[in-house]
């Protein structure tokens, strides 16, 4: 092989690493900050989000069902525990999710004394062009406590989910939750045997770098 063999080989083989590398670098990460294939996002960071303006947190009493109970004020915050490089599964640890200014047009309630989210931190999934999965951490099931004014006095519903799943979006960086299954693990005859989560959080941001709207690649 000649001289001029031998230097377009090297060249065409350089040219191929620094595509290859170019083209990593542009899958950038999982979940990154600013823009779609921008910085990544530091294992550490917090990431959090409240509802969607404009919109409520539902939990119907059936799929789709305008029975249940209205929540104004919703938000949650996350951990990330890692966040490889696109396509991959980036994982976080929510610590807080709370709903409040609740109201309920179930049949005998007169109002929403309260709603906890119990067993925290829970375990998150995201997946790259796909979806996010909320699982029970090392402290006990998904569960959430309604406490529920009555004629009668407070009634105290507990419900519980084998998981959730929510569909996240890079066009305004929003999360959203659609009829997803809760049942009724304790309570009264006059609790709902089902609750059904239905809610739209974002912008989500990285409040560790000062609220950079969070992207997933």
């Amino acid at each position: 092989m000649n001289k001029r063999a031998l230097l377009a080989t090297a060249g065409a083989a350089v040219a191929a690493v620094l595509a290859a590398t170019s083209a990593a670098t542009a899958a950038g990460s999982v979940l990154t900050t600013g823009s779609a294939g921008g910085p990544a996002v530091a294992v550490g960071d917090v990431v959090a989000a409240s509802l969607s303006s404009g919109t409520t947190a539902k939990i119907a009493t059936t799929s789709g069902g305008s029975t249940g109970i209205t929540c104004n004020a919703s938000g949650f915050s996350a951990t990330v525990t890692s966040n490889p490089a696109a396509p991959g599964t980036a994982t976080e640890t929510l610590n807080s999710h709370t709903l409040s200014s609740c109201t309920t047009n179930i049949f005998g309630a007169t109002g929403v004394q309260s709603i906890t989210v119990n067993n925290l931190p829970y375990t998150t999934s995201v997946t790259s062009g796909g979806s996010l999965t909320v699982s029970a951490g090392s402290t006990g099931p998904i569960q959430t406590t309604l406490k529920i004014n009555t004629v009668l006095g407070v009634t105290t519903c507990v419900y519980r989910a084998t998981g959730l799943t929510a569909s996240p979006s890079n066009t305004d960086n929003s999360l959203t939750f659609t009829n997803q299954l809760f049942t009724k693990a304790s309570g009264p005859g006059t609790c709902p045997a089902n609750g059904y989560f239905s809610a739209k959080y974002g912008p989500i941001q990285d409040t560790t770098q000062g609220g950079a709207p969070v992207f997933v690649n």
